[in-house]
């Protein structure tokens, strides 16, 4: 009698641990930094990749990428010659691709999309341009559910994917400081919180952020122990962050130690999500008053998501021919082609021909000609 006992417990306690599954929020944190790894390598969009590994794996609980690693329902094809898996899916007993861990199979899904003609021209998309790429996927053969483009978005869009390719871009910081803020706020259950100076918001110090000295503070934080903090008089934190009075924070934000730029490091910015003018200034180390100068809106506007916004006086002269002058880059650890042509604004196409190249392998040190 015993050892039957013990046997219900354990087979009980077996269908537990099978049961057990990992949140989509859970999913995101695990994969988010291999999405934007591969976003700067190839160029689609991390907000994207982490929608389709969502929806493919079923948040990493699916049956498939338990026995697989595979991330994204990709089949095995004729040209595969890896390990294969067998699922049931359009059809039974349907061939899978088998990866030795996840980074393999994001990898993989990258190389997969890049390297087929049919969605050469998702590529050509602004890569802020989330439904664009979902309606794309679909139109391109992908998937097979109809609502497959409207999956991918509602994910994108409820969990905020679009800040991954955001901070793949460079158009936003990474989450790290964030992230120990907000646990913070969760802890304390409140509202508004004061941060003192030896609190989580300023354990990260003084840092550099767009080439500024700057602290990232959180919602609730006052100016006064900021300045105090930091040594610098409130009424020049106060201008130099383009604020007219005192007070706390009302969000998690960048404060500069410092007076921001005139002009921004690229000639645009294209919103991701309804931002405010000042967040605009703010996020892209502009002083307010240059960056209204540039553009046509107020600054007690709040801009859609789409909106192109100027961070410098664009210049309609043409150069002449002559002189122009051959631009090269060196080739630095864990740079791919997609991030360098956004670097300079070409096109990854252009990088090829430039420089003879026949796949998107690069060597660190290697130099390429950016401009002809």
């Amino acid at each position: 009698m015993k050892k039957i006992t013990v046997l219900a417990v354990l087979f009980f306690c077996g269908a537990v641990v099978a049961a057990q599954t990992i949140t989509i929020q859970e999913y995101i944190d695990t994969y988010k930094d291999m999405a934007i790894r591969e976003m700067q390598r190839v160029g689609i969009p991390a907000s994207i990749t982490l929608a389709q590994g969502i929806l493919e794996t079923e948040a990493g609980n699916s049956d498939l990428v338990r026995r697989s690693n595979n991330h994204f329902g990709i089949k095995c094809k004729s040209s595969w010659t890896g390990e294969s898996v067998y699922h049931d899916d359009d059809e039974q007993g349907e061939c899978f691709r088998k990866y030795n861990n996840a980074e393999d199979s994001y990898r993989d899904h990258s190389n997969f999309l890049r390297g087929s003609e049919r969605y050469a021209f998702l590529f050509k998309l602004d890569p802020s341009d989330y439904k664009g790429w979902a309606r794309g996927l679909k139109k391109a053969g992908y998937a097979t559910n109809p609502r497959y483009p409207d999956i991918l978005i509602r994910n994108i869009e409820q969990y905020n994917l679009q800040q991954y390719t955001a901070i793949a871009l460079g158009e936003q910081p990474t989450p790290d400081a964030s992230s120990e803020i907000k646990e913070q706020r969760s802890a304390e259950n409140s509202g508004l919180i004061p941060v003192s100076a030896d609190s989580l918001a300023f354990k990260k110090g003084k840092t550099q952020f767009n080439g500024l000295k700057a602290v990232y503070a959180a919602r609730g934080t006052s100016l006064l122990v900021i300045a105090t903090a930091y040594e610098v008089a409130l009424s020049r934190l106060l201008d130099f962050n383009d604020l007219k009075t005192d007070g706390l924070l009302p969000e998690d934000t960048w404060i500069y130690l410092e007076k921001k730029h005139k002009q921004g490091n690229r000639d645009f910015y294209i919103t991701l999500n309804n931002e405010t003018v000042r967040e605009i200034a703010q996020l892209n180390a502009i002083q307010l008053s240059y960056l209204l100068q540039y553009n046509s809106f107020g600054e007690g506007d709040t801009l859609k998501p789409g909106t192109k916004v100027f961070l410098r006086l664009v210049s309609k002269e043409t150069v002449p021919v002559k002189a122009a002058t051959i631009q090269t880059h060196e080739v630095k650890s864990k740079e791919g082609l997609y991030a360098i042509s956004k670097k300079y604004n070409v096109t990854v196409d252009d990088l090829k021909a430039w420089n003879k190249l026949d796949s998107e392998n690069l060597r660190v040190g290697q130099t390429l000609i950016i401009s002809k």
